[in-house]
């Protein structure tokens, strides 16, 4: 019989993670990762699958980049930070995964426990620097689960509760903490090429809700759906447009984070659901965490409000005060085919039409303004619609040619002048608003669909965020062609705009310069970029914007090189 070789327990993780399904492992090392490193060339020699390490040089991006690998995926990734500093420089990407339930494997290396007498103890004073009494804390409340690993006969199992726990409805992170003792120890083979022995627990909506839900859809005569995260799938995102069109049911992406359904869908009514919800008697609220600003919408007295989505009253929030009379828990494509199923045949077929017809005068209408603003900034500097009137075209014109493409939006391209199509090609930052995920989610994306086009689209300040040099280092060390597009006010546009909402008439408002907001003088961001030997334009008039697209996209697919536009945009509304 041939012998099994020996590896230690920081190598066998890779080798689980494989077997999970786990394709990279976004990772930053330290000085705890010698058992893993050591680990992870044994695994390579013993010819084990393992998925590929990525060196990504700051946690923040390397957490980003799983999520957005997961959202064009549907394939939760891994990520390997550094101790407790490592650990403090993801958490904040790791407030978006929470907060955009996006299923991960978080780990990160712990101080030695020991101090001398057993192979891995400290050797250096940050052995001591690094040591937390609690250090599972910091990433506490934006995990589902977290664990501390104490031998290394547990990995196989841990990792198969961690997997079921992660994609698990409502879907999140999950973190486990991996002491320097135990990675140098040896692991037993058994269980580590295995899939998870435990399935993810997949909720369904209640089946008397659904047909509470389809009645008051059915015989309602101003119903409205707002939808903030998607459809759930591609299959949901088929679904939920049909139902829209079989029932003219008019949709709002209010301060949508993905697509619902074609931004050309007749039902499709734009991003302000206020003139909607003023006259609503139903509204179908699909896994939105505000799907309306509180204090500027009053409801009918007699509305009926469907709360629906993988944690439709979204518990883990404190304080979410918005009526829920009915509410679908379950995946939100599992919800959508819930109701197709529930709602059959429209019931009132006169009426349904009359409102169809109304509809799509208002949506048409819509539409044609959103174009006309955007065309009204197209000098110089540029608004921001003009820049995502410019991409959606130059997208259309790829997709002609049986080309896809994603956008990754942070305070970038406005979403409605994109006119977008399918149901994975616009993601918004997430809404807990940790800056700088948009260039990172999007190498992400990238490197799971190499020939897609891949869009970044983010203010001055989010690229700033980013950690750009690490993001670009990643970008030319694997070949990921993403083309990154500054918006360029030189300001935090959307602290001045809070600030000048807050008080319309304040002293802020009226003045020339808004303390706390200049980003200026401006640094030149196209030398960041250049330094990982990327292709770089300036662009400062709207005229020249369109060419300057169309070369992008040309060193992105022919030279597979990433590419960064610094585009000047005048100060206007953040999204």
């Amino acid at each position: 019989m041939k012998d099994t070789p020996t590896i230690t327990a920081g190598g066998a993780i890779f080798g689980k993670l494989k077997a999970l399904g786990v394709d990279y492992v976004f990772a930053n090392s330290g000085t705890d990762f010698p058992p893993i490193i050591e680990g992870l060339v044994e695994a390579r020699r013993a010819g084990l699958d393992l998925p590929t390490p990525v060196t990504v040089p700051h946690e923040h991006a390397a957490v980003s980049m799983a999520h957005g690998y997961w959202q064009v995926t549907g394939r939760p990734q891994a990520v390997l930070l550094h101790t407790n500093v490592g650990l403090a420089n993801g958490a904040t990407a790791a407030i978006n995964a929470w907060c955009d339930q996006v299923p991960m494997i978080v780990m990160s290396g712990r101080t030695p426990v020991t101090e001398h007498g057993r192979f891995g103890a400290r050797t250096v004073p940050i052995g001591w620097g690094q040591e937390m009494f609690d250090q599972e804390a910091l990433i506490r409340e934006t995990t589902k689960w977290h664990y501390e690993l104490r031998f290394p006969d547990q990995i196989a199992e841990l990792m198969d509760r961690a997997w079921a726990i992660t994609n698990s409805t409502p879907r999140g992170p999950v973190y486990l903490s991996l002491p320097r003792e135990v990675l140098c120890e040896p692991c037993p083979q058994a269980g580590l090429e295995a899939p998870s022995r435990i399935a993810p627990v997949l909720t369904a909506p209640d089946s008397a809700a659904l047909a509470q839900a389809a009645e008051a859809l059915a015989k309602a005569e101003n119903p409205l759906i707002i939808a903030q995260r998607g459809a759930g799938s591609e299959a949901g995102f088929a679904a939920l447009s049909a139902l829209c069109e079989a029932h003219a049911l008019p949709l709002s992406h209010y301060w949508s984070n993905q697509l619902a359904m074609p931004l050309s869908h007749p039902m499709q009514v734009g991003a302000d659901p206020g003139p909607w919800l003023a006259e609503a008697d139903v509204v179908l609220v699909l896994d939105a965490l505000a799907p309306w600003f509180p204090d500027k919408v009053t409801l009918r007295e007699d509305a009926t409000v469907i709360m629906a989505g993988p944690d439709p009253l979204f518990t883990r929030t404190p304080v979410r005060g918005f009526p829920a009379a009915i509410t679908l828990s379950g995946p939100t494509d599992r919800v959508i085919e819930g109701l197709v199923q529930a709602m059959g045949a429209p019931q009132q077929p006169e009426a349904i039409e009359a409102r169809r017809t109304r509809v799509t005068e208002a949506a048409a209408k819509a539409r044609g303004q959103a174009v006309a603003q955007a065309e009204t900034g197209a000098g110089s500097p540029m608004g921001k619609e003009w820049v995502s009137l410019c991409l959606g075209r130059a997208i259309r014109a790829q997709a002609e040619q049986g080309r896809r493409a994603t956008v990754f939006h942070e305070l970038g391209c406005p979403l409605m002048p994109l006119d977008l199509e399918a149901p994975d090609s616009y993601f918004q930052e997430p809404h807990s608003g940790g800056l700088g995920w948009g260039l990172p989610a999007a190498i992400g994306a990238q490197m799971a669909h190499p020939d897609r086009l891949v869009f970044a689209t983010m203010g001055d300040g989010s690229y700033m965020f980013a950690n750009p040099t690490a993001c670009h280092l990643v970008a030319e060390a694997h070949e990921v062609p993403v083309i990154v597009l500054v918006l360029n006010n030189e300001e935090w546009g959307a602290v001045r705009h809070s600030v000048e909402g807050l008080y319309p008439k304040g002293a802020a408002r009226a003045s020339n310069e808004v303390p706390l907001t200049s980003l200026r003088p401006s640094p030149d961001f196209t030398r960041t970029a250049a330094a990982s030997r990327a292709h770089t334009e300036t662009v400062t008039d709207g005229a020249d914007l369109p060419a300057a697209l169309d070369r992008a996209i040309a060193v992105a697919t022919t030279e597979r090189r990433q590419v960064l536009l610094n585009i000047a945009i005048a100060r206007t509304a953040p999204h």
